[in-house]
């Protein structure tokens, strides 16, 4: 009775398409795991523009490159306020963000004003306030290009478009039932490969005997090890904004981003090395750069591309 058994499940196992199920389920959550981090935007693109389009050292110039990098990266921890519970934590109220600096309290007062006539999120408010003082710095001649006017709405379009999808990542995820039924076929697979992959003593008289007896069943638990560690991969990067170990490190961007805007955009402002002639000056373009001895090793040629060394006949070279 128990060898039908083992041969009724050792069969029936196999018809659960383990593979697949668990290999596309996976290859879903990264795709969303990676485009999630590839939606994060870097204010550093928008800063520089500011710094290149509104030039200056008077104070007019300098409030307004701040505030738009500033109300960009509110916009940035506004948005992430809804999707990780990191910067939940840290910033839980519109009064935290004021202590950070990120907003000033006339502009939580906005907030909340806004909050009273619709509950719906405002992350791109900041954009909009970002957007009005640019358009002010052209009407008063800051800005002297409606080209460059039309660069940083692109710039804050993009950044605007980025937190949305990052909103919709967030509130359409992957469905639950889909989680469930992976994770209940992957148990009944190994319960039923549990029972069909039992050792029994070979018929007398069979070819069998010459197999080796295997009583630990080797193959099977490495398969149960593949698997499964598969679907814990898929577990942890099913929200990439989340408190594992393995997740992405928000709060460490905003600390970040906050900084390289406010250098890019005032500490740096127009300024730059002294001019001075280059070490290939009077050669004009470098033979080589040197290699260490480490790296010498390293040194090659131009890599040949398939057509290169290709020869066209003579007779073929003739015009048609």
């Amino acid at each position: 009775m128990f060898e039908k058994f083992r041969q009724y499940f050792g069969a029936q196992s196999e018809s659960i398409p383990m593979s697949f199920v668990l290999g596309f389920y996976v290859s879903l959550v990264v795709k969303r795991w990676w485009e999630q981090y590839k939606l994060l935007p870097w204010p550093d693109t928008l800063a520089l523009f500011i710094s290149a389009g509104i030039p200056g050292a008077d104070e007019t110039g300098r409030l307004m490159r701040r505030n738009i990098v500033r109300y960009a990266i509110l916009a940035y921890v506004i948005t992430l306020q809804r999707v990780s519970l990191r910067v939940k934590r840290r910033f839980p109220t519109w009064q935290h963000v004021v202590d950070s600096g990120l907003m000033l309290e006339s502009e939580r007062k906005v907030f909340e004003k806004m909050d009273g006539k619709s509950p719906m999120s405002k992350y791109w408010m900041p954009l909009v306030w970002a957007t009005n003082i640019i358009n002010r710095a052209r009407k008063e001649g800051l800005i002297t290009s409606d080209h460059i006017v039309q660069t940083l709405l692109v710039e804050l379009s993009d950044i605007r478009r980025r937190l949305g999808a990052l909103i919709g990542y967030d509130t359409v995820c992957v469905p639950l039932v889909y989680t469930q039924v992976v994770t209940l076929a992957l148990y009944t697979y190994f319960v039923a490969a549990l029972m069909g992959r039992q050792l029994v003593p070979p018929a007398s008289g069979s070819t069998s005997k010459y197999e080796p007896d295997v009583y630990f069943p080797l193959f099977t638990a490495l398969q149960f090890c593949f698997y499964v560690g598969w679907l814990k991969v898929a577990e942890v990067l099913i929200n990439p904004f989340g408190e594992d170990d393995d997740d992405i490190e928000l709060n460490w961007l905003i600390d970040r981003h906050i900084k390289a805007a406010y250098m890019i955009v005032d500490e740096m402002h127009e300024e730059h090395p002294e001019l001075l002639k280059d070490q290939y000056w009077e050669e004009v373009v470098p033979k080589d750069l040197p290699y260490t001895v480490a790296s010498e090793h390293y040194r090659r040629h131009e890599p040949p591309c398939s057509a290169d060394h290709y020869k066209v006949k003579a007779e073929d070279a003739v015009k048609a």
